[in-house]
Formats: C-alpha cells, structure tokens, sequence
C-alpha cells in the first residue's frame, strides 16, 4: 500500500508516499523512507500517529509493532520528525567516561607542566586514594556500559558527544588541578581512608543495582516498564543515583575540596531532575485502577530529603 509520511510542518515528505505492505512492521516503514531518502536513516526518524482522544502527546510508534497494531491502512498519515545526526550509546558513553581517567591522571602524573609556576612537591596518600577512586569509579562505568546496562535506544544525537563530553572532561580537570594542586592541604589520612573506604561500599551497591535494573529489561533493551524491586529499590525509586551521590559526597569529605562539592552539587541536581520524571512515570503508569499495580509508596532519590 502507498503510505503517506508527512513532515512536522504537513508537507509530504516522499511525493506520492512510500510503498509498505500492509502486513508490515514499523521498522518496514522506516526501511521504506530510508530507500526514498538515504540522509534520513533509521535512527533518525521518530514516526508518529495522531494523539488519541483524550491525549494531547502524538502516538510514536515503536519499533518491533506491526502496522495494524496501530490500525494503519492506506488512508492514514504517518508524521515524520528528522532527530537529526545520531551516534550510538555506548559509543557516548565511552568517550564521556574515558576522558575523565585520562584527563585526572595526566594532571595527577604531569605537575611540572600544570603547575609550571610551583614547586612539584611529592604527592600524599590522600591524593593517591583520590586518583584511585575516581579512575575506578569510571573505569566501572565503561565496563557496566559494555556489560551491564541494556539500552531502550540504541543511539542519540551526536551533539550529545560535544555536551556530555564537555561535562565530564571539564570537572575532571577542574577537581583534579585542586586535589593535585602543589599547595594542596589534605585532611589527615586517618580520617580520609575511612572515608575512602566508605565511597567504595557506595560504588559497591550502585553496581548491584545497576545490575538489578538489567534484569528488568530484555537483551535488546526493549520492553515495558518494570518495578524495580529488591535491595534498596524496596525504599528508594532511583536507588542507584542515592549509592552514587553518597559515595561521592564521602569522596567530597575525603579530599576536603570545595572542587569535588561542586562537582556532586551539579551531578545530583540533574539526577533529581531525571529520578523525579522517572518516579511520576512509574506512579502514572502503576496507578493501580483496571488491574493494573499500583506504585508502592518510596522516597524519589535521597531519603528523607527528597
């Protein structure tokens, strides 16, 4: 059947529409505006149906349902909206965790051209735990991202890259020039170890939940939401961001930098924002009306603040 596709603005993206059968998929579809328009491949399309009664947000439809799960015919009108130039998650995710390490130890192994203007002086044992620390922990990160964490998406706009990149490489350089600094006081190590110690038990929970989180999706990625149940997740929505932020905060008292605060002040403001849109989806989806379960009662992110 001929489909027409039509753009954000309602002009028809491919004259005279794309051919489709009608038994096909959603991915027939994109395959189809793919070979009328090579620059716009799969990942790039975001394909919509007219919002339903009572809705105001458009239908997407997802990848992996049949055109007739949506009751399209030769009548309808699929909307078209370019995402623009995509790059794949893990590929992001690698770049945005790699810097990090390499940007702290280059600084942590290169005082004479960092600090031209001051003496080098030996580094101390909390300096050397701090580097330990933050190259384990996102050394972590690559590795939960290669495997552990499974993706609904399979990529996101490559401005991602530039924005995310410049986010984490750029408080890398700015904690480690302060812990590093030659004129740098630590705090005694007797109270810093402990403390170290402490943020490591954190990262240690926040991979257990990472890896329960795994568990409520498919090897694609794909699937319906899930409550996430177990561990902490019993009391907490976003229980993984709570073990984050505490281990951080213990590395913050640990080194004693107003750098590393600031670091974790910023970190955590975006994790609330994303655990507070993550918890009202779950209470709207899990409402418990129509047989449907309803969301337990739990703290957003960070007991008992938020």
């Amino acid at each position: 059947m001929k489909l027409k596709v039509v753009s954000r603005s309602g002009k028809e993206l491919v004259a005279g529409g794309v051919d489709v059968d009608a038994s096909g998929t959603v991915e027939d579809l994109s395959k189809a505006i793919y070979r009328a328009k090579p620059k716009l491949y799969p990942s790039r399309q975001r394909l919509t149906l007219p919002a339903e009664a009572g809705s105001k947000k458009p239908r997407v439809l997802e990848a992996g349902k049949k055109l007739s799960d949506y009751d399209i015919n030769a009548n309808s009108q699929v909307a078209f909206k370019d995402l623009g130039p995509q790059i794949g998650y893990k590929t992001v995710f690698f770049w945005e965790y790699f810097g990090p390490v390499l940007v702290y130890a280059l600084i942590y192994s290169l005082p004479q051209f960092v600090y031209p203007w001051h003496r080098v002086v030996p580094k101390n044992k909390v300096q050397d735990l701090a580097l330990a620390y933050w190259s384990f922990h996102y050394t972590k990160r690559i590795l939960e991202t290669f495997l552990v964490h499974r993706f609904s998406h399979a990529t996101m706009p490559i401005f991602n890259l530039v924005k995310n990149c410049s986010y984490y490489w750029g408080f890398a350089a700015y904690v480690a020039y302060f812990i590093n600094h030659p004129l740098y006081t630590a705090p005694p190590i007797e109270r810093a170890a402990p403390l170290f110690a402490f943020a490591l038990l954190c990262q240690a929970a926040n991979f257990w939940c990472h890896i329960l989180l795994s568990r409520l999706r498919s090897p694609s990625g794909k699937g319906g939401y899930t409550i996430p149940r177990g561990f902490l997740f019993e009391y907490i929505t976003c229980a993984n961001y709570f073990c984050e932020i505490l281990g951080w905060l213990a590395f913050t008292a640990g080194t004693q930098t107003v750098a590393a605060g600031l670091f974790i002040a910023a970190g955590s403001f975006q994790m609330a924002l994303w655990a507070k849109a993550k918890h009202a989806r779950l209470r709207k989806i899990f409402d418990g009306k129509n047989g449907q379960l309803k969301y337990p009662k739990r703290w957003i992110m960070f007991p008992p603040v938020f």
